[in-house]
């Protein structure tokens, strides 16, 4: 029987597939060989496959995307760990003038079958550059998907996506949630669809969205709001670019209420496009405005103060009860 795994195992066991399955996938980044990641994401890699296909690289992250592009384009499929995402900075002249732009800038000649790794949000008591949640920079990029998984299942299963995919994909891994809960992860090698939202809960009054880590507390506010009488729809993202708008619309348009939750910061979120585009397609349909539960517009701050930036599950259910008051 196999047994139940955490998100970051399910990302090492993601790995281990792929590179048992694909002798073109490689795996590189600061530490990864001889420790297996800061966060054990790639531990036993080195053992089985030896150091030509997973390189411990200097603590330069543009070399990291130099390389992991140069590799891309010619054959492999390398998979970049930035330790986390907010050192991925010095790599983005690469990612995002090169990587994100290989297939138009050679009409299709060459693409960049790549994937960049990196461990997001706070949660966890540590400094800022170790806390940012800034997928929707990346959103903002043509050539980009970005990904961000919230269970043991979804990581696996997109992940392994993610390293088929033909073009770059940013891997955003909620570290809060690495080791929060276990799932049954069959080691089949299925992936799961990219560009595509998951329901993870039925309901008629309301939808909520969200990704990433804050999928727990959204779940949780779901099942409080039940016990009142309000029948929450949860919806996770899963692939913050480009959007599933038919799962949205088609969930918003039977509920006529949404509220959109996420731990990045509130100006130029994801969530914006998300509610502009709701507000576009379903403004009949909406009962009220669609409301947003999110960070706040400053930096993470240290772990003293660190449980009021991230959004709790009453910030979730205040946010339901506005919007179910509106008629």
């Amino acid at each position: 029987m196999t047994d139940k795994i955490t998100l970051v195992e399910a990302v090492n066991q993601a790995l281990h597939y792929a590179m048992t399955n694909d002798p073109d996938v490689v795996v590189l980044g600061e530490d990864v060989g001889v420790n297996g990641g800061v966060f054990r994401a790639t531990q036993g890699l080195k053992e089985k496959f030896g150091f030509r296909r997973v390189m411990d690289t200097p603590l330069a992250e543009a070399l990291i995307g130099g390389v992991s592009i140069g590799m891309a384009t010619q054959g492999l499929k390398p998979v970049a760990e930035i330790q986390f995402m907010g050192f991925i900075f010095p790599a983005l002249e690469q990612l995002m003038c090169h990587a994100a732009r290989m297939r138009n800038r050679t009409r299709g000649r060459l693409t960049c079958p790549m994937v960049v790794r990196a461990p997001f949000g706070g949660g966890i008591h540590a400094p800022e550059h170790h806390s940012e949640s800034t997928e929707a920079l990346f959103a903002h990029i043509p050539g980009f998907r970005v990904v961000i998984p919230s269970s043991p299942k979804r990581a696996y299963g997109l992940l392994l996506a993610a390293i088929q995919d033909p073009d770059p994909v940013l891997f955003f891994e909620p570290k809060r949630i690495y080791r929060a809960s276990k799932q049954i992860v069959p080691n089949d090698g299925e992936p799961l669809p990219l560009d595509t939202c998951f329901t993870l809960k039925e309901g008629h009054d309301v939808t909520l969205i969200s990704w990433g880590a804050s999928v727990q507390e959204t779940l949780q506010a779901a099942k409080q709001l039940e016990e009142t009488g309000i029948s929450a729809e949860v919806i996770d993202l899963a692939t913050i670019k480009p959007i599933d708008y038919d799962t949205i619309l088609a969930s918003v348009q039977k509920t006529g209420r949404c509220v959109i939750v996420h731990e990045a910061a509130r100006a130029g979120a994801v969530s914006a496009d998300i509610a502009a585009e709701i507000n576009y397609h379903a403004a009949v349909e909406l009962e009220a405005p669609v409301e947003r539960v999110t960070g706040y517009d400053i930096t993470m701050p240290y772990y003293r103060m660190e449980q009021y930036y991230i959004p709790s599950k009453n910030d979730i259910i205040n946010a339901v009860n506005k919007t179910m008051e509106q008629a």
